[in-house]
This record gives C-alpha cells, sequence and structure tokens, in this order.
C-alpha cells in the first residue's frame, strides 16, 4: 500500500470508536505528501473537524517553549549552563538531602532537573488542572518550596521544568509571568503560527475534548473530568484554556493547530531556524543513561525522546524523534528522511498513548 492507504487505514481504524476527531499532516523535504481531518470537533453538536480546529495542546506545549530557548541560545541570549536562579533568584528547590543544588538551562531541557510532576505542592498548578488562577510567577514560587526527586542531572522525570524554563525566558524578556510574549517574538510570530497560543477566547473554534474511561466510546468531558490511563490518573480542566489568568505554563498551557505545529518542526528540520549544531544536539541523546530506564530504547534529547534502540523500543527505526500531549496529541520526525507526522486529536489519552498513535507512526515509518 501506498502511504496515503497505509495512512488512512489508520485513520478509520480508529474514527468512531476509539478517536472522535483527528487533522493528520505528513511532510518530506518541507513538502506535504499526505493531509487529512476526520470525524467530530463537536460530535454531539455534529460539527466536522476542519484543518483549522484549535486543539489543546498539552505536553506538545513543551517543545514550542523549548525550541524558544533554544532560539535564544543560538542568539546568545542564554547558555545552557546558566544557573535557573540567575534569571529567577527565588526558585532554589531542595533536594532529598536537605541540599540546595543548582539546576541549569540544561537539567530543564532534559527534565534532569529532578523536577517530577509525581512530588508537586498541593496549592500547584500543572497547566490543564483546575487548580487556583494566578500568574506563572506565583504558581513558581509556590513550586519551588517542593522538593526534587534527585540532585540535578542524576535522575530523568517528567515534570514542571519546561513551566520553569517558560518563566526563565519571560524573565529575559521582561516578565517572568508572560510566557506568550516570548514565544510569539522567537517562534510563533516568525513561523507565522498564528493560532498557537495560550488561551482561546471563542469557544466555537476550539475543538470539545473526549476521554476514553472504559466506555465503547470516548464520553464528553466534564468539568473537571478524572482521566485514568496507564500513565495515571489525571483530574483535567477543559475550561481551563479559556481562563485569561491562568498562569501561563510552558509545560502544558497552549492550544494550537496541527499545520501551525508543521510550521514549527518543518523550520527545525529542513529550515534554518537553528543553527545546525543546536539542531543536532536537539535530535540526540541529552539525558544520559537516565530515560533509556523508564522507556526501554528511547533517551531524550531537548524537544522529545530519541529512539536509539527500536527493536527494544517498539518503533520501526532507529533515530526518530517523537512526543505528544495527553489531550490527544502526537509528533514523530525522522531527520535523516526529514519525514515528519503531526497527528492532532480532539480524544485523551488514545491520540497521544494509544494504538493510534502505533498505528499512524508505523504507516508513516513502517
Amino acid at each position: 500500500m501506498s502511504l496515503s492507504q497505509r495512512v488512512d487505514a489508520a485513520i478509520d481504524t480508529a474514527m468512531g470508536a476509539h478517536i472522535v476527531g483527528c487533522v493528520v499532516l505528513v511532510h518530506e523535504l518541507g513538502k506535504r505528501v499526505y493531509g487529512r481531518v476526520a470525524g467530530f470537533a463537536d460530535r454531539e453538536a455534529g460539527i466536522a473537524v476542519r484543518e483549522d480546529t484549535i486543539f489543546r495542546l498539552a505536553s506538545v506545549t513543551k517543545p514550542i517553549v523549548a525550541a524558544a530557548a533554544l532560539k535564544m541560545i543560538d542568539l546568545g541570549l542564554l547558555s545552557l549552563s546558566d544557573p535557573v536562579t540567575k534569571y529567577l533568584p527565588f526558585f532554589t528547590m531542595c533536594a532529598p538531602d536537605g541540599s540546595v543544588p543548582t539546576i541549569t538551562i540544561r537539567h530543564l531541557l532534559t527534565h534532569t532537573s529532578g523536577i517530577s510532576y509525581a512530588q508537586i505542592p498541593e496549592d500547584v498548578s500543572r497547566g490543564s488542572d483546575p487548580k487556583d488562577l494566578m500568574p506563572l510567577e506565583e504558581n513558581l514560587r509556590r513550586l519551588a518550596r517542593g522538593q526534587l526527586a534527585f540532585k540535578p542531572g542524576e535522575g530523568w522525570a517528567y515534570g514542571m521544568s519546561i513551566d520553569v524554563l517558560g518563566g526563565v525566558l519571560g524573565a529575559i524578556n521582561g516578565n517572568i509571568s508572560d510566557v506568550e510574549s516570548v514565544v510569539g517574538k522567537y517562534v510563533t510570530g516568525p513561523l507565522g503560527m498564528t493560532d498557537t497560543r495560550f488561551g482561546v477566547s471563542d469557544p466555537a473554534i476550539l475543538a470539545v475534548p473526549y476521554g476514553n474511561v472504559g466506555a465503547d466510546v470516548p464520553i464528553r468531558m466534564g468539568e473537571p473530568q478524572l482521566i485514568v490511563s496507564p500513565g495515571g490518573s489525571n483530574l483535567m480542566s477543559p475550561k481551563r484554556i479559556f481562563e485569561p489568568t491562568a498562569p501561563q505554563s510552558g509545560g502544558s498551557g497552549m492550544a494550537g493547530t496541527a499545520g501551525d505545529f508543521m510550521k514549527l518542526l518543518d523550520a527545525i528540520v529542513v529550515g534554518d531556524f537553528l543553527k545546525p549544531a543546536t539542531r543536532d544536539a536537539a535530535f540526540a541523546n541529552q539525558a544520559g543513561p537516565y530515560f533509556t530506564g523508564r522507556r526501554p530504547g528511547e533517551q531524550f534529547g531537548y524537544l522529545g525522546a530519541v529512539i536509539t534502540d527500536a527493536k527494544a523500543a517498539g518503533w520501526p527505526r532507529d533515530g526518530l524523534i517523537r512526543w505528544g500531549g495527553v489531550w490527544g496529541n502526537n509528533w514523530a520526525l525522522d531527520p535523516k528522511t526529514q519525514t515528519i507526522v503531526v497527528a492532532y486529536t480532539n480524544t485523551m489519552w488514545e491520540g497521544s498513548d494509544g494504538p493510534f498513535r502505533d498505528d499512524i507512526r508505523d504507516a508513516v515509518f513502517g
């Protein structure tokens, strides 16, 4: 079968029973070779997904903010070795032994900082939850009162490292809490990602979120909605994206279109958005041996996971880069062939971590 036939088959298999709506785009060498929209942005109202439908991004926010940091590093505005306290003097988290170690920009980008989602204070917002509304600076001050899971550089833990990075970038740009402006200045503005922002003002342009919670078909999510997945339980807040006073979470707070995110990946993979050495470093393991212990066959760069042992990871080939967002999105790219797939859905968790992700991956890279 052709690539188009393989991807069509993967979408057709998932549609309705597992995925409510999706936009799937595939580019090779910076040119589109496949694009399809399917299903509903609002199933109950019968509103179909369009290519310009906006989706909640969750952790797809992370590579956008990371790309802003890498661009600013290329411009000499900060360094991988800079301590976080150079920009956020209050951010002094304790290690398990009571010491206050130095957290660097490199630690944040690679999630080796010790800042874990599993160990944040109760009054801290992760970005997509129904916690307090407050400026990002206040959220980070609360986070700083928590404890690191390990000393920086001595492990890997998924958490709010990129939220902290967003605050650093905001501080450099003049306002810790305004991540929107700095990301707009260095990424979304120059690349024309006009629909990717922290927050949405018009509900009509945003896909309704659905969740796989054990029912025969995905349910329309309530406010808030408890979602139980293989990765754990999360209390999600669909209305959070409409709250202008929510902290601008660099780890989870943006919404946008699949086409916008493809612009960023094209600019990195095919274009000259980053210096060649920076791009190559982003696509290589930067987390030491730690991430491999969490996911066999994978390590971690600056933007996402790096497939280093395809057989162990269950992926088609070595060298692929991939990540996703729990609201229902996933993406992957091959730097060697300059092939990129972006799959945005409005269905948690199937769109980010379920068989749909794997079927799309195999259709494109298998």
